[in-house]
């Protein structure tokens, strides 16, 4: 592979890579149950005699809302994390998808999901 990674140096990157697959995938899956279980509870199927207060509605509203926003973020991830594993098997991964350039290593160690080089990430950011 072109830039600064060899075949041989892919190994920790993958293990790291599918390691955050594996505890996203478990985050989800209970956040998802979560934000389900918050539905369920806001349903106004209020089965005892007690009657429902308006700012447990807000807190029941605003959690689910709080969560359903973790799940997406977390979906996100997920997602550039199989971007990533799809790059190392086409044997591009390491290469900003921006410009092509190397990502240097300890961007990948600290992100190892990363999809642009540092500097291409800094125009993102900027907007350019």
């Amino acid at each position: 592979m072109a830039g600064t990674l060899k075949p041989d140096d892919l190994g920790p990157f993958r293990r790291t890579l599918q390691g955050l697959r594996a505890r996203l995938k478990g985050d989800l899956s209970q956040m998802t149950d979560e934000a389900l279980r918050l539905s369920a509870a806001s349903g106004f199927s209020n089965l005892s005699n007690v009657p429902l207060h308006m700012a447990d509605v807000g807190t029941e509203n605003y959690d689910q809302e709080f969560t359903l926003g973790l799940i997406e973020n977390e979906q996100g991830t997920l997602d550039l994390i199989e971007e990533a594993l799809g790059r190392m098997e086409r044997g591009t991964y390491g290469l900003c998808i921006e410009c092509g350039g190397a990502i240097a290593r300890p961007r990948l160690q600290a992100i190892p999901y990363a999809r642009h080089c540092i500097n291409c990430a800094r125009l993102a950011e900027n907007g350019g």
